[in-house]
């Protein structure tokens, strides 16, 4: 899938779409256009999608931005089964989403999944099997928000700036016999 749509001649692997070698152009699926395929390209900030339908030539720029996030979709076959776990960059508009990743075992999925998103600055998201979408984790604005972990004494930040026998010294005691020396004369030595 990295320049063409096919898997070469003699080839074991299946192409699959870089996240770290962005600009990429390549054909995918559409079920509107004339020869049911579509030109994509890629950019951090923008993807352009080309087609044709019914003789007529057109180009798209949509901006990153745009889109929702990159999400997890279970893709059906025909008889309803599910067929391959893909992951979509998805838009309001079902007609410019694009599958960016397929595969039928899930070993990948969720690598190329975190990838896709972190690289063109989207959150990950998550599609129900009633074509709900959501975000798999609560955030606030840009941050991920989790429930606080618990400090750990002996390994964290500051362990590392202080010595061990400094952090577990304790305060000092003055001594119980300290002499104290009073109406006495001061002995200085001068010049």
């Amino acid at each position: 899938m990295g320049n063409g749509g096919a898997t070469p001649a003699g080839s074991s692997r299946a192409l699959r779409l870089d996240p770290f070698t962005l600009p990429v152009c390549f054909p995918a699926r559409d079920a509107a256009a004339d020869e049911r395929v579509r030109i994509v390209e890629l950019h951090r900030e923008r993807v352009v999608v080309q087609r044709a339908v019914r003789g007529i030539r057109m180009a798209v720029t949509v901006p990153v931005s745009a889109f929702l996030g990159v999400a997890v979709r279970l893709r059906a076959d025909e008889n309803g089964t599910t067929a391959a776990i893909a992951v979509v960059l998805e838009h309001r508009d079902p007609g410019l989403s694009i599958e960016l990743f397929a595969s039928t075992d899930g070993d990948d999925v969720v690598t190329e999944w975190q990838s896709w998103a972190r690289v063109l600055g989207l959150p990950p998201l998550i599609v129900e099997r009633d074509g709900a979408v959501r975000e798999p984790f609560t955030r606030i604005g840009a941050v991920r928000v989790s429930p606080p972990t618990p400090r750990r004494r002996r390994r964290n930040a500051v362990m590392a700036r202080r010595p061990w026998f400094l952090v577990r010294r304790k305060a000092g005691r003055p001594a119980p016999d300290t002499s104290v020396h009073r109406g006495e004369r001061e002995i200085i030595a001068r010049n």
